[in-house]
């Protein structure tokens, strides 16, 4: 059987490219191409109108594409999580040097810094433009958290607008924007330019926060359980730290993600570059993959649903969560771990 799976060039897509590239996908009998989609919404849009098989997708994205919410309603199931975490705030230099910080900064006080300069900016007449990749996003949502830790109200003291991940670092170096909030490694790629600091982990901000899943059409159930088995798989190979060069090597080609392989390892080993000075920024749970992150917990979809009542995009109801928890399947997750080597 041959599937379309689609994804955008992150580090996150690691496993669904591991799984794919290392044969992990074929020994399961599965034939799988990998496409490259530069924006969650035209992602989501493939999936819902059936040019895709399946997707890397944001785990807020599927919940919000279930409830008709973000484009057509479109009924998905997620049989395994790819990951937790892997996302930053980055601001350009004159931000950061306006917040006169230091990288060892804890959040708060680093929150609180961006925020002043916020309101400066917005009392001058010229907010600060902030870029997200989508709106039902935990980019969106850790920009939010960024926010309240400083005092400030995002929707009165930036301008946020959403850009599709590979382009966002380009838009920060034409100084189109004044930072984002973007998975790895778009963050490490504008630091280690000299045009972009990393001011926080989202790691830092939100703990094991809810990342990318694999979002199929809910009639998909039985190609799921092959495709849980090669992912499982995949991410227990990804979170190995004896993998890390191989793996970092793997994502650095240029038909994948074109980053430069040392950017990638550090990110993987939890220490995502983030400034041209070689400074780091710290967390050994920054990125997630393997067991932690895998199977696929309803609680994950509530929380995206509650993110979302927070932010002012929807009332949740009774119904609207007994759809949101259902698209999560552990039950798919563990049947395909008992009739498959995994």
């Amino acid at each position: 059987m041959r599937l379309q799976i689609g994804y955008v060039p992150l580090l996150d897509a690691a496993a669904l490219i591991a799984a794919v590239k290392l044969g992990f996908t074929a020994q399961e009998g599965l034939a799988v191409d990998l496409v490259p989609v530069p924006s969650w919404a035209t992602l989501r849009d493939r999936l819902a109108l059936g040019h895709l098989d399946g997707a890397h997708m944001l785990a807020p994205l599927a919940v919000a594409s279930a409830l008709g919410l973000s484009g057509l309603e479109t009924p998905l199931i997620v049989p395994i999580a790819l990951n937790l975490n892997g996302n930053a705030i980055t601001v350009s230099m004159p931000v950061w040097e306006a917040m006169a910080v230091t990288d060892g900064s804890d959040a708060g006080t680093v929150a609180r810094a961006f925020a002043g300069v916020a309101r400066r900016r917005s009392g001058e007449g010229r907010p600060l433009v902030i870029g997200t990749v989508h709106p039902f996003s935990s980019h969106t949502y850790q920009l939010r958290r960024f926010a309240e830790l400083g005092g400030l109200d995002l929707d009165e003291g930036v301008h946020l607008v959403v850009i599709p991940p590979p382009q966002i670092a380009e838009a920060l170096q034409r100084r189109l924007i004044d930072g984002f909030c973007v998975g790895s490694p778009w963050n490490s790629v504008a630091a280690a330019a000299g045009y972009g600091r990393v001011a926080v982990l989202g790691s830092e901000l939100i703990a094991d926060c809810p990342e990318k899943v694999l979002a199929l059409p809910a009639s998909e159930t039985e190609i799921s359980l092959p495709l849980v088995r090669a992912l499982r798989r995949a991410g227990l190979w990804c979170q190995e730290p004896g993998n890390r060069a191989q793996l970092a090597a793997l994502l650095s080609a240029r038909d994948v993600l074109g980053v430069d392989p040392t950017v990638l390892g550090h990110a993987l080993a939890g220490t995502p570059i983030s400034g041209a000075d070689g400074a780091v920024r710290v967390d050994p749970r920054f990125i997630v993959f393997g067991e932690d992150a895998q199977r696929p917990d309803p609680a994950h979809a509530l929380w995206c649903l509650d993110a979302m009542r927070r932010a002012g995009q929807v009332v949740p109801t009774a119904g609207a969560a007994e759809i949101a928890a259902a698209i999560y399947r552990p039950d798919l997750y563990d049947d395909a771990l008992a009739t498959g080597i995994a």
